[in-house]
């Protein structure tokens, strides 16, 4: 949008003085006529040479514009896990790696692990305990039916074995969680919980681990065939930004195809530092050509308005206001108050001040507003004379 302040008018009236005493000098010496200013309105001459320096727009009805945003490809967070060990351990083998497609459950390492161990050691002990309280319950039954035992030692031997049938769940539920056996040879096996790609691998044979080490996981598993797509938008772009809306993603790798998504979630809150909106995506990838942290190019299409639009170029703002040059008649420029949008792809909706089909200056604005300035200038100085002679 075009500001002009003073001294972008003063630059401007002598450029347009120079420029109309050129035009205005012929080998004759006779000087064109000036155009008539009348309040807002210039009429020129129609064989006036500076109309031709004046161009005309229509001004449209609602249309439809594109957003394009700016981001990147990642991971589907949905759709990917990070695998560490819960158990402390030496790696003895690898069997994944990157690449690998891999299904549910399959084995990525295996370690000799002293803690899996203790963890196979204590399911045991809790079947062999259990089994003992069940067998010692039954006797105490049977002794209290001869009227042998006391009530007290049938309820402790029922206790007794209730403890005992707790901890036997609770030491084969965690084994179970891990996916180990009770055979007591240490030797866990790390397992990927999804299906999917192997993408990261940091781990090798010999390397003693640690679930408390802090660092990267051992593998990350993801599924490629959907990925997310984080976008930076502008404040301004915050009313057009609906989850659900249709996204078409191009990059530069693939100039020739475009890839659809869809918008999912927009943050609700603005980047300090930035002043941008986080928006976040998906796109499919069934054939893996888009590939995690790839820059791309989001194009989303914003329904039509209710407003007409103009040019950015036809609109210019005097202080706070903003207005356009009208084209009312052949030579005949009006200049009008206008309300107007945020600009999208070069044009701007008019809120208020004008209608469909309307002429508007988009080159030529700033002489006529010059103009308008310049014959303000002359009629105020003329009545302050002739307010200072009747004094």
């Amino acid at each position: 949008m075009m500001r002009i302040g003073k001294f972008y008018l003063a630059v401007a009236a002598a450029a347009l003085a120079l420029g109309m005493t050129a035009c205005n000098k012929d080998t004759s010496g006779t000087a064109e006529p000036a155009p008539k200013i009348s309040g807002s309105t210039i009429t020129y001459a129609l064989d006036q040479p500076q109309l031709k320096g004046i161009q005309i727009a229509k001004v449209e009805g609602p249309r439809e514009h594109e957003l394009i945003l700016p981001g990147r490809l990642s991971w589907d967070e949905d759709r990917t896990v990070r695998v560490f060990t819960p158990f402390a351990g030496r790696v003895t083998r690898l069997v994944a790696q990157v690449g690998d497609k891999v299904a549910v459950g399959q084995v990525l390492a295996e370690l000799i692990s002293p803690d899996f161990g203790q963890a196979q050691a204590d399911e045991r002990k809790a079947v062999a305990d259990l089994a003992a309280k069940r067998n010692q319950l039954q006797r105490v039954k049977d002794l209290a039916s001869a009227g042998i035992a006391s009530t007290r030692e049938l309820q402790q031997a029922e206790a007794d074995h209730a403890g005992a049938e707790a901890e036997f769940r609770r030491a084969g539920a965690r084994l179970a969680a891990y996916g180990g056996g009770s055979s007591g040879d240490q030797r866990f096996a790390l397992k990927s919980p999804i299906a999917g790609v192997v993408v990261e691998k940091n781990l090798n044979p010999g390397q003693e681990l640690r679930p408390d080490q802090p660092g990267a996981p051992q593998f990350v598993v993801t599924d490629p065939t959907r990925l997310w797509v984080q976008l930076d938008a502008n404040e301004t772009d915050l009313k057009s930004l609906k989850p659900g809306t249709a996204i078409f993603i191009s990059t530069n790798q693939y100039p020739d195809d475009t890839f659809a998504g869809e918008l999912n979630q927009v943050a609700d809150f603005i980047d300090p530092a930035a002043r941008t909106l986080k928006l976040r995506g998906t796109v499919r990838n069934a054939d893996r050509r888009l590939k995690a942290e790839m820059f791309i190019n989001a194009r989303m299409i914003e329904p039509k308005g209710e407003y007409p639009s103009v040019p950015e170029k036809a609109v210019f703002l005097d202080g706070v206001r903003a207005f356009v040059f009208v084209r009312t008649a052949p030579g005949v420029f009006t200049r009008k108050g206008v309300r107007v949008g945020a600009v999208a792809n070069g044009a701007m909706p008019v809120l208020a001040g004008l209608k469909e089909g309307e002429e508007v200056v988009v080159s030529g604005s700033l002489s006529l507003q010059q103009m308008l300035e310049t014959a303000e200038v002359k009629a105020n100085a003329v009545a302050d004379t002739a307010a200072a002679g009747k004094k």
